[in-house]
């Protein structure tokens, strides 16, 4: 009999674990209710914020992955709130992602607790194959795609390009040139409103090799400026 589970549920198949850090108290982590049993949603809010981006988690990692951590810590000095959400497997202490619809209704459930005028979807992984296929729905203005996964390891012929352009709203995706789930140039020609970004030496995890000439500062300053360039060209401040 086939194998109907949704791939993103089975390492590593999915996503690979990811690297969590502390937040060190710049963050408020409160539970709200959807569906599927609570959700956390990490809020570092800006001071007269003229956007809000939300973040969603990849299927082996929590909120608290460091990428989404630098753009909580960065961006809100720059009047953009950040909401990082925890999907409600995740709370709940389990060790495999929900199913594709279970994980959509869920973010969907969460989003209306964050009440945002100028929202942006995003996350990392399989977090931004959710925060692709829910954008329109949600009403966002824009979609962050951080280390979208194109294709399952080694195996390029999986293509998950649809749900890219699933998106309906400008999206920007931020690849690792060394990327197992995609590299950056292994991208198909895209139309005008997906715009791809590369971070130099980064693999799925942006993560860089000791040796190269790159540092994990210089790449989260490289996905803070792409970020925060995008937005300010999509949603000029107020």
């Amino acid at each position: 009999m086939p194998d109907h589970r949704d791939p993103e549920r089975r390492l590593p198949d999915g996503d690979v674990p990811e690297r969590d850090e502390a937040d060190h108290g710049v963050a408020d982590p409160s539970l709200v209710e959807t569906r599927h049993g609570p959700a956390r949603l990490i809020r570092s809010p800006a001071q007269q914020a003229w956007a809000t981006l939300v973040l969603g988690h990849g299927a082996g990692g929590r909120a608290q992955a460091r990428d989404l951590g630098w753009l909580a810590r960065d961006l809100p000095p720059t009047g953009i709130t950040v909401v990082r959400m925890e999907q409600p497997w995740r709370v709940a202490g389990g060790k495999v992602a929900s199913r594709t619809q279970v994980l959509d209704e869920s973010w969907m459930d969460a989003l209306t607790h964050v009440g945002a005028s100028r929202l942006v979807v995003g996350g990392r992984s399989a977090g931004a194959r959710v925060a692709c296929r829910t954008a329109t729905s949600a009403g966002a203005v824009a979609c962050l795609a951080l280390a979208f996964p194109l294709h399952p390891p080694w195996h390029p012929e999986t293509s998950r390009i649809a749900e890219l352009h699933s998106s309906g709203v400008p999206t920007l995706v931020v690849q690792g040139d060394r990327d197992e789930f995609g590299a950056a140039t292994a991208f198909p020609v895209l139309p005008g409103s997906i715009r791809i970004a590369t971070l130099a030496g980064a693999d799925h995890q942006f993560s860089v090799p000791r040796g190269s000439g790159r540092t994990s500062a210089m790449t989260r300053a490289d996905l803070v400026g792409h970020v925060l360039g995008w937005l300010h060209e999509m949603i000029p401040a107020t």
